[in-house]
């Protein structure tokens, strides 16, 4: 019997960011079991460049990202998602579309990369602090026993995930 899969939606206020962090990194480290997705309320239009300059210098997959509004992912057509995570706190205090299925959400909050000012170097450290506490994440999230959690259970998991290193002070939902 094959592992189920998995749709996570990472959303940020711009998704310009850490939701694209956190949308590359999963493609990379879920294989097969997640399908990674990332959005904003009010998408930026654009990924940040040192966003991307970091991924593509660490290889990871950057074809399939840009920033798009949380719309796309409302229509019929849209996955049907069983996770998602608000990785900025802003996005975290807004109302929320409906989603299908009745995915499983929670708040996972890292500073914003993009706050950082200064030369190249400066940046791109703060890209990899946020990158790596992401991967901190999604390492306990890709551990977890999914199938054998009840959704009580499962949700406590994804919160204290959440409140792992490098939180944010924003809500946890």
């Amino acid at each position: 019997m094959s592992e189920p899969s998995y749709n996570v939606l990472f959303l940020c206020t711009g998704n310009s960011a850490r939701s694209i962090l956190a949308e590359s990194a999963l493609a990379r480290m879920g294989g097969e079991r997640f399908r990674a997705y990332s959005a904003g309320s009010r998408p930026r239009g654009e990924v940040n460049p040192d966003a991307f300059a970091l991924l593509r210098k660490l290889g990871y997959p950057t074809e399939a990202l840009r920033s798009k509004s949380w719309d796309e992912f409302a229509g019929a057509d849209a996955p049907t998602f069983d996770f998602i995570f608000t990785v900025c706190d802003s996005a975290a205090g807004e109302s929320c579309p409906v989603w299908p299925g009745h995915p499983m959400t929670t708040h996972w909050g890292i500073e914003d990369p993009s706050d950082v000012t200064g030369d190249d170097a400066t940046r791109e450290a703060a890209f990899r602090h946020a990158l790596r506490l992401i991967e901190n994440r999604l390492s306990l999230l890709l551990a977890l026993p999914i199938e054998g959690l009840d959704r009580i259970a499962l949700r406590e998991k994804l919160r204290e995930i959440g409140r792992t290193e490098g939180a944010s002070a924003g809500p946890s939902a």
